[in-house]
């Protein structure tokens, strides 16, 4: 579509609302309606209005007598006269509004208009719109309900939601836009439109996290008997681990603390927490559980991790010994075990600036830098020089600042 501001000197020249506009996003009404406000009044010509009223004349004249013009001159006085920066303008072209579903955007953003007269009379028209036309417009009638006077549209949506058909809810709840698909799936979660195993998918699927947690607790919170294996199982294998927590959490509800046993090593530090909770309030210790698993062949990464988030200072030289292990993800948690027992040492982690993976630098990097008073001038300029891996560029540079060094030029 074109631009706001050309398009509305199209309107102005007399252009339809399909010419000027084209597919319209909600971002484009009010960008319009500023749009048509800033024009000067020499651009915004003489136009005739389908009820017949002049959209343009002296500040204190009366509205002139109607008359008919086609439908495209009438449809674009229309949207001028809607978005004129004289509130009495606006208020008087609200009738025009009726029966037109193009100008129902506009009457929508007039029901966040800054003078009373003008939303008021927005408002009585607004109400008496189907609750389908309003639907079709959600994620308009949401952008604006950041204006301090946009709460009504919101609100009338919100009731129409909750009381009309459930199948309206379902093109809102994939909208494209983030905001609309939260406000549907919190009305939909309310009514309980959506099954336990629903919710359980939409949880591990989306990228949003406030829908993450919406879904997964609402998932827990409906699911019955029969629907325990569908939703902890689909929960405790999605990719975020907010989600993978929440199942994990949903174990203890279950009866089911011993599958917690397996998470005691997940990759994120919320669901192993969870998981420690969770087999706790079953009477197990999952402290002896950590020492076990690394003091062997250590498989599972997260244990070096999980030994430090609930170890105490004698665990340290077990996770020590495992700073020094032949895979790069046991270092790198081995690291975050130090980190958590506070017993991290400049001398200890200083080798691991020169690791080969990059993964284990950036994590020995976040350990260091309260030490990076610590650190030569020379050491790290040696480690910033060009032959050196781009990972331990960017960790000398950041110790170096930390260590409130100023660094060299050219």
């Amino acid at each position: 579509m074109n631009d706001a501001s050309t398009a509305a000197r199209q309107l102005a020249g007399g252009a339809s609302l399909d010419e000027a506009l084209g597919h319209a996003s909600a971002e484009c009404w009010p960008a319009l309606d500023r749009a048509i406000r800033d024009l000067p009044p020499w651009e915004l010509g003489v136009h005739v209005a389908p009820a017949g009223r002049r959209v343009q004349w002296p500040w204190n004249a009366p509205l002139p007598i109607l008359r008919r013009t086609p439908r495209a001159a009438s449809e674009s006085a229309s949207v001028i006269a809607l978005c004129h920066h004289d509130g009495r303008i606006r208020e008087a072209a609200l009738d025009l509004t009726s029966g037109s579903p193009a100008l129902l955007p506009l009457l929508i953003v007039r029901c966040a208009d800054w003078a009373a007269p003008v939303r008021e009379r927005a408002r009585a028209l607004l109400s008496e719109r189907s609750g389908s036309a309003l639907v079709h417009h959600a994620e308009l009638i949401l952008l604006l309900a950041r204006r301090e006077q946009g709460r009504f549209a919101v609100d009338l949506l919100d009731r129409l939601l909750r009381d009309g058909p459930a199948p309206q809810m379902e093109p809102l709840l994939t909208s494209p836009d983030r905001a609309t698909r939260r406000f549907a799936h919190r009305i939909a979660v309310d009514r309980g439109l959506l099954a336990p195993g629903r919710l359980a998918r939409l949880a591990a699927d989306s990228g949003d996290a406030s829908l993450q947690d919406l879904c997964a607790d609402a998932a827990i919170a409906s699911m019955r008997d029969e629907d325990h294996d569908d939703v902890l199982r689909v929960l405790l294998k999605a990719r975020n681990g907010r989600v993978r927590a929440a199942g994990v959490t949903a174990l203890r509800r279950t009866g089911r603390h011993d599958e917690a046993r397996a998470r005691l090593t997940d990759r994120s530090g919320v669901v192993r927490a969870c998981a420690r909770y969770v087999l706790r309030q079953d009477g197990t210790d999952p402290l002896p559980l950590y020492r076990a698993m690394c003091t062997g062949e250590v498989t599972e990464p997260g244990a070096a991790a999980g030994l430090g988030e609930c170890g105490d200072r004698t665990d340290a030289e077990t996770l020590w010994a495992l700073v020094r292990h032949p895979e790069a993800a046991v270092r790198v948690h081995a690291v975050t075990g130090l980190r958590a027992l506070d017993a991290v040492t400049r001398a200890g982690l200083a080798p691991l600036i020169d690791d080969p993976s990059s993964a284990v630098v950036r994590a020995a990097t976040r350990a260091l830098l309260p030490h990076a008073a610590g650190f030569s001038r020379e050491w790290l300029s040696a480690r910033d020089a060009p032959d050196r891996a781009r990972a331990v560029r960017v960790a000398a540079q950041r110790l170096y600042r930390a260590a409130g060094y100023v660094r060299p030029t050219g």
